[in-house]
Order: C-alpha cells, then structure tokens, then sequence
C-alpha cells in the first residue's frame, strides 16, 4: 500500500456512498467486466486499419518491426498497469482500481487520435495500456469475490464474453471507417473507443464493493448486506437454494476475516515462499500459455494470414469478421455449460485440438504456398509467400482450420483461464497473485505483437511450428500440473494445495473433516503441538448445535475497538463470528461482561456465566442472547483462539 491510503480510502468512500448501489448480479458483473470489453478492443484497434492505405501513407509505410512494436506498446503498458493495480485495489478497493482503468484509458485512447507521427502513437498506446492493465487485474478479481461458489464461472465468464465482444464491435467499427478517404480512417476509430470508457467510469460508481475487501478494512456489515442482498438476485434464486448459498458464501466471508490478517503485508516476494511457489507457477503458466496458445498471433495479425492464404481488399475484412463472429458467439454457449464442466477436461481438450489445428495450417502452407511478389504480397512486405488461386481449396481450408482454432480457444482456454487463475489462490494471496499472473499474458502478448511480424517475413510457415509445438507443451504441462477448481470453494481449493495433491487426482478429492493447523501458530503449552480442546462450562446451554469450524490461534490482537462514549458495544463483532467458540485470556478487558452480540440470528440461544474459569479464560459462544455491556475506554480481543468442535455439547 502507498502512504496516506488511509486518508484517500476515507475519502473513496465519501464518494461511492453517495450514489445508489444495485445489487443486481448480472449488472454488477457486466459493468465491471466492461473493463474486458476495453480489453477486446485493445485488441483489434489495429487489425482493421493494417491493410488501408491512409494508415500506411500517415505513418510512413512502417516495416514489420516498426508495426510490432506499435502493437506491442499495448501489451507494454498493461505489464506495468498490471503490476499497480493490487496497490490500489487493495487499498481503496476494486471499484477504484476498475476507476483508474477508466481514466488511463480514455486518456490513451485521446492521444491516439490526436496522433501526429509514430511516437505519439506509441505513447497513447502504452498510457490506454496501463488502464487496460489495471482493469483487467481488477475485474475477474471482482467477479470472484463478489459471486456465489455455484455460479463463479458463469460470472467470470462473463469477462472473456466481454474481450469477445469487443473485438467483435471495434472490427466493424474499423471496416465502416476503412471506406473513409483521409486520417479520419483510424482517428474516428480510435476516438469511438473513448466512448465505453466513459459509459464504464459513470456506471461503477453504481455497483457494490467487493464483500471480501470491505471484510478486509472491518466493514462487515456492509460486506454481509452486499452478499445477502445479491444472494436475493433473480440469477441465483433460478439456480440453487438461495439460503444454501447465502451461507456458504457467508461462511467463506467468515474464514476471509479469521485467515486474512497477513494480507495487508503479503508481497509479491511471497508468491514464492515455499506455500505459495506452486500456485504462483501455475497461475503463471495459465496466463502464459493462453497467450502462446497462438490466439493472440491471430487475432492481432488475423489479416496478415488470410493474406497468406491469398485474399486481398475487401473479402479480406469479410473473411477476418467472420472468425470474430465465432469467437464472440462460441464465447455465449459455453458459459451456459461452463460450471458443469471440469477445469481441467476443457483446457486438456481444447490444447489437444488448437495443437491439431495448428500443424494443418502450417502442413497446408508447406503444401501450397509460393513466394509472394518483390515488396511483398499486395505491397505489404511482411507477407513474403501466399497461397495462389489454383489452390483456392487449400486456400479455404487454412481458413477453416482458422476458425476452428479460434472456436476451440472461445470455449476453452478463452474462458477458462480467467476463471481459473483467479479460483487457485487464496484470499491473502489473491491480488498480487492474480496480478503476477496476468503479467504473464501480458509479456507474452509484447513478444507477440513485436515479433510476430519479422518471424512471418523471416521464418514465413516456421511460425505456425512454433505455436504447435507451445500446444503440445501446454497439454503435458496442464495434465501434470493444473489441479480441478469446479464446483470447490475458494477455501477448499486452498486445502487442496496444502495436501500436496496430485493435479491428476484432484477431480474426485474432498477435504476431510478435521483440525487445520495454522501454518504461524504459537501454543502455550510447550509439550503439546494443539492447545487442548475447552471443556464446557456448567453454566452454558446450547439450544442449537455448533457447526464444526476450524482451529486457528491468533497470536497478536487482531481487533481493537474504541468506545469513549460508555455505551454498550453489542453490534462491534457480530454474525461475522457467529458460531465459534472463543476463549479470551483474562485481562483483555476491565469488565466481568462480555457483549458481542447481534439480532441478525435470534435462533441462537445461550447463557454464558461472567466467572472466570479456572484457566483463566472465559469460555464465550457469540450468539444473539448473550447481552452485555462493554463500557471500559479500549474493549480489546488478544490471543483469539478458536477450538475445532467435533460434536456439538
């Protein structure tokens, strides 16, 4: 976090609360995932003005390297956006960091269009890439905190459909100003896209926060409000038992705030300690590998292909629109599916079929293709072979074979990965994880964008060797080391890396049932690893039995809360620790009455005696019958522990 984070999260917050909040699911996730159509239009702001000639003429016919590194400078400025935006997500919140998306790239997008030579190009380009960084860090991050287990893919989908569409609109955006005769070709283009950037900085000020990061800074009600009321949403009442998973997403927010308290400090050197290496390597490589995958090679350069294959004017805009349109409505179907389907089968198969795609173009290519022309095919010196009009069916079929890898990547590892990236790591590790992750994609796509014009003119056929070969890899190293995350919560998910369990095994497995040691636990008793379990006081009476939680021991006070006005306190800790048992050490307040207490669950019924035990805690179950009043100056919890109960009393 940044110096005085304090004081600007005080007046974030001054801000949001003044605008109405819907807790419409559906609307929160399009809205934040607005930044994924950005995104998309990131994309493809250069695929249709590559071949028009009043591009070509204004920036001086530049050469393959001059044209990767304009579209590169994209990819650039996102591994630096990508890299800042945990400081402000974590700090002032998701929708902030979905704000400064916002901004930079509408500012970027400004300098575009006012460009007067490469080099302010090439600036505009890397500032709308810092927003497009930050924005897509931030978003899929959001969709996960803010969905139920149930629907999480679905919801995170709705990220890659976002990508999709954008690049779907900026195409025919570009084609419709293709017909234009002077600099408005690419100006009018790049100005259009200032205008979502505009429509998403005025709607997230009317989405909620994340619940886990208002959970972090101690704003559980509000945290509580948001899932409860979202739980309300007509999405989820179709789909499961809405109380079912109100809970379960309140009990994740329950865990979120007894485990979360190192996030505040977790760095990004701590991606690779001995815990949390695996993950780090593995998000990594999702990221990674969906960028090698050879998607971004056609998407970027889709029409430098189909030159390949020897279309030329304007059936080459048509063709390439074609493959956009697949991968926009590829992108719909699956997320109507996506949550009943395995992580792994979808990203197993889908590298088993692009890696087969990918060799028949380059076979069809080896096969069929001539040299291209002095000065290149259609005067574009990239394209040095071409497929002649003899051989129009094996012309038809790279096409095909086009379409078929992008419709493969649309419903595997186009939605895939951004749900999966964002399920492995846990909620202390999860914006610098997510955010490293990215890069990876990120650093990818730069090598990509720069390269991938010189390898076409250099190596021409050789390339698609490449990315077959980055196939094959991905499905060896997916098998062996992407574990199943459908259908678990976030905190089993984290269970199942500290099991060290083979990604291979991971579909069937289930969490047992029993006590979880902290990884940072301090115990009193030197000649017992577990404190030992705390007896029932006589006095207590159960009337609902205890869920059985987890063992955890804080070591330093963890909550602090001031009250100067004498006033009882019976709203400070409430559902959030609702369920537990908690013995605090006596000392940690001035006063033989213990309220911690909330109407939010009144069928929970106890009576806990003021004495002392003989071990000098109090034996405490937090339940809306246990009244009292906290009057000292500084009511302070220390040394929190919590005992796992097998059976209830």
């Amino acid at each position: 976090m940044f110096p005085y984070s304090h004081v600007l999260a005080g007046s974030v917050r001054s801000v949001y609360t003044r605008f109405p909040q819907s807790h419409s699911l559906l609307f929160a996730t399009c809205v934040a995932c607005l930044t994924g159509f950005l995104f998309g239009f990131s994309i493809a702001s250069l695929t249709p003005l590559l071949p028009t000639n009043a591009y070509r003429h204004y920036f001086h016919h530049p050469d393959s390297t001059a044209s990767g590194g304009i579209q590169a400078a994209n990819s650039a400025g996102a591994v630096f956006g990508s890299l800042l935006s945990p400081s402000v997500s974590d700090a002032l919140g998701r929708k902030c960091s979905l704000h400064v998306s916002c901004i930079l790239w509408c500012i970027g997008c400004g300098i575009q269009s006012g460009s007067t030579g490469v080099a302010m190009l090439v600036v505009g380009r890397v500032i709308a890439g810092v927003g497009i960084g930050f924005g897509v860090a931030a978003a899929p991050m959001y969709c996960v905190e803010l969905a139920p287990p149930r629907v999480r893919g679905t919801v995170v989908g709705i990220f890659q459909l976002a990508v999709t569409a954008g690049i779907l609109v900026l195409f025919f955006i570009g084609y419709g100003c293709s017909f234009l005769h002077s600099t408005a070709v690419f100006r009018v283009t790049w100005a259009l896209q200032i205008v979502p950037g505009i429509a998403a900085f005025f709607l997230i000020f009317f989405i909620p926060e994340s619940p886990r990061w208002l959970a972090s800074h101690r704003r559980w009600d509000d945290a509580t409000q948001i899932i409860c009321r979202i739980g309300e949403t007509r999405l989820l009442r179709k789909r499961d038992n809405r109380k079912e998973q109100i809970s379960m997403q309140l009990d994740e927010l329950k865990d979120y705030i007894l485990t979360d308290r190192y996030a505040a400090v977790f760095s990004y050197r701590d991606l690779f300690k001995r815990k949390t290496i695996m993950k780090t390597i593995v998000g990594f490589c999702s990221q990674m590998w969906q960028a090698l995958c050879g998607i971004n090679m056609i998407m970027f350069y889709v029409t430098y292909i189909f030159q390949m294959a020897g279309y030329k004017g304007s059936s080459l805009i048509v063709a390439s629109s074609i493959e956009c349109i697949l991968n926009f409505v590829l992108t719909i179907l699956v997320l109507f599916v996506l949550d009943r389907i395995g992580r792994r089968p979808l990203l197993i198969v889908g590298g088993i079929f692009m890696c087969i795609f990918m060799f028949i173009i380059m076979a069809l290519l080896v096969s069929f293709s001539v040299p291209a022309p002095e000065g290149g095919w259609e005067g574009n010196p990239t394209i040095t072979i071409y497929i002649p009009d003899q051989h129009s069916s094996a012309a038809k079929t790279v096409i095909a074979m086009s379409y078929l890898f992008v419709c493969t990547f649309a419903t595997t590892w186009g939605v895939g990965i951004w749900i999966y990236y964002n399920e492995i790591f846990n909620n202390t590790e999860r914006a610098k994880g997510t955010a490293f992750s990215v890069c990876g994609n990120w650093l990818c796509n730069f090598a990509i964008a720069l390269f991938i014009p010189s390898s076409f003119k250099s190596i021409t056929w050789k390339t698609y060797i490449i990315f077959g070969v980055f196939c094959f890899v991905l499905i060896i190293h997916t098998f062996l080391m992407f574990p199943e995350t459908n259908k678990k919560t976030l905190e089993e998910i984290d269970l199942m890396w500290d099991s060290h369990i083979p990604a291979w095994k991971s579909t069937h497995w289930k969490p047992e049932v029993k006590q979880i040691q902290d990884p940072c636990e301090c115990t009193t008793k030197q000649d017992s690893p577990t404190p030992p379990i705390i007896e029932k006081p006589q006095s207590l009476h159960i009337e609902k039995p205890f869920e059985t939680i987890p063992h955890v021991i804080y070591n330093e006070p963890p909550l602090a809360y001031t009250n100067t006005q004498d006033t009882p306190i019976n709203d400070t800790l409430h559902d959030t620790f609702n369920d537990m048992h908690i013995a605090i050490p006596h000392g940690s307040f001035n006063n033989s009455h213990l309220a911690i207490s909330h109407d939010t669950f009144p069928d929970m019924t106890a009576h806990v005696s003021p004495q002392v035990s003989s071990n000098d805690s109090l034996l405490a179950p937090i339940t809306s019958a246990n009244r009292g009043n906290i009057t000292n100056d500084a009511f302070i919890l220390s040394n929190i522990k919590i005992q796992q109960l097998s059976t209830p009393y």
